[in-house]
């Protein structure tokens, strides 16, 4: 057996804990994934547009997050807020099987339930930013973001597969009761861990002015301006195609909840090799370089599905075969981009920063979903995933003017001079 290095993160029993907090998690939100859009498709007869703002209401709570960032900033310990948000999320989740039993389920229930447990996400992620950078050290940042990525994949892998599985065994609305029951499991992890709390932020000053001090530092900031740009110009068009994929895969390709969870799953394993492959393209490529090749591979990818034709075999290998390419792509796109940006942001602006990043990032695809169910039903539903694959290459015109396009790794990277975060503050 091979010995683990001395050095390896697997040796640190916090990053251990948190890590099974996050897997777990990871493999329960696959399921919710997949069993939401079947509801609203095989059991609501949800139009392309309605399952368009099923899930635009899974994103809108981003919107908030600069102001949510801003609010978690302002407490020392992240710790806490990450725990009840997730018990928040068990909670929201064990509605829909209860409505289902009592007969009242309903799409208005679906759009509350995405926009509650949506909430509770981004609390728990803003909170995370700040976290994050206590739990590992700036040496091992690109080695933890790569073992998350990577456990993140394999969730992709055997999440919906696990998940069809229950959906045609269960039902749908049961099949949420293994996400609901994995973010106790997270609450109960994360409560183990003891990490010493940051600087508190200081709070005399009204939320809005620190929010928008956030906002000024990420628009100002070089590296971060140009990655923001980009992140947000593939998540538009991505949501645009992805949020039809359950339904084109459902009604246009005529595939069983059971093979469209196959297919998710086979093709996730692009995504492991991707977390495996990006550290060592990384130095090969270099940061830059690898970061905008996945910028456009990573969009593109849908077409694959989109072209889908021929018998059942044809039809869901194609489907496996976009996820593939697209999870490979993403990991090359954002390990590096996540590592980077968290080497060039100073300390005390990543929960307010990390806000108001996710408010534009995030906060755009409720308005790919919307356009994706709109154009589906005016288009046709292979044509808005066409549609998404050809806009989204163009994010990567927003590296061309940023330092980051020439960035090799990220030794020697520092947030740059104190005077930006004077400007902000």
């Amino acid at each position: 057996m091979r010995a683990v290095p001395a050095n390896s993160l697997w040796r640190d029993r916090r990053f251990r804990t948190f890590w099974s907090a996050q897997g777990v998690s990871e493999f329960g939100d696959r399921i919710s994934e997949l069993a939401l859009p079947l509801i609203a498709v095989t059991l609501l007869d949800a139009s392309p547009s309605q399952v368009g703002f099923l899930t635009a209401a899974v994103w809108l709570p981003n919107l908030a997050s600069l102001i949510i960032g801003t609010w978690v900033d302002q407490r020392r310990d992240k710790r806490p807020l990450m725990i009840a948000a997730d018990l928040f999320r068990t909670i929201v989740l064990l509605t829909l099987p209860a409505a289902y039993w009592l007969d009242v389920l309903t799409l208005g229930q679906l759009y509350a339930i995405a926009i509650l447990a949506g909430t509770a996400h981004v609390v728990f992620n803003t909170a995370y930013a700040s976290f994050f950078v206590r739990l590992v050290s700036r040496d091992h940042l690109l080695e933890a973001n790569s073992k998350l990525s990577a456990t993140r994949s394999i969730s992709f892998m055997g999440g919906p597969a696990v998940g069809g599985v229950l959906v045609q065994w269960l039902t749908a609305p049961v099949a949420v009761l293994v996400d609901a029951l994995s973010f106790v499991f997270s609450a109960v992890q994360v409560s183990r861990l003891k990490t010493p709390p940051g600087e508190a932020a200081p709070t005399d000053e009204p939320l809005l002015r620190r929010a928008r001090e956030g906002m000024r530092y990420l628009l100002k900031h070089p590296y971060l301006r140009g990655s923001l740009g980009c992140a947000t110009t593939v998540n538009f068009f991505n949501l645009i195609g992805l949020a039809l994929l359950v339904l084109f895969a459902s009604r246009n390709l005529e595939l069983s909840a059971g093979t469209i969870g196959l297919a998710f799953g086979i093709g996730a394993s692009g995504g492991l090799l991707g977390a495996l492959a990006a550290t060592p393209l990384t130095r090969l490529l270099g940061a830059g370089r690898l970061i905008a090749l996945g910028a456009i591979v990573f969009p593109a990818s849908i077409a694959i599905a989109a072209f889908a034709s021929g018998p059942v075999w044809a039809r869901a290998t194609a489907l496996a075969a976009a996820e593939f390419v697209g999870a490979f792509a993403v990991m090359c796109f954002d390990i590096p981009l996540n590592s980077l940006q968290a080497a060039v942001m100073h300390d005390h602006m990543r929960s307010r920063v990390a806000g108001a990043f996710s408010s534009i990032n995030y906060g755009i695809r409720p308005l790919g979903a919307v356009v994706g169910g709109l154009l589906g039903t005016w288009l046709g539903v292979r044509e808005t995933l066409l549609i998404s694959a050809t806009g989204g290459i163009f994010a990567v015109l927003w590296l061309l003017r940023s330092p980051i396009i020439h960035t090799q790794d990220l030794a020697g990277l520092e947030p740059p001079a104190l005077e930006l975060a004077d400007q902000a503050t």
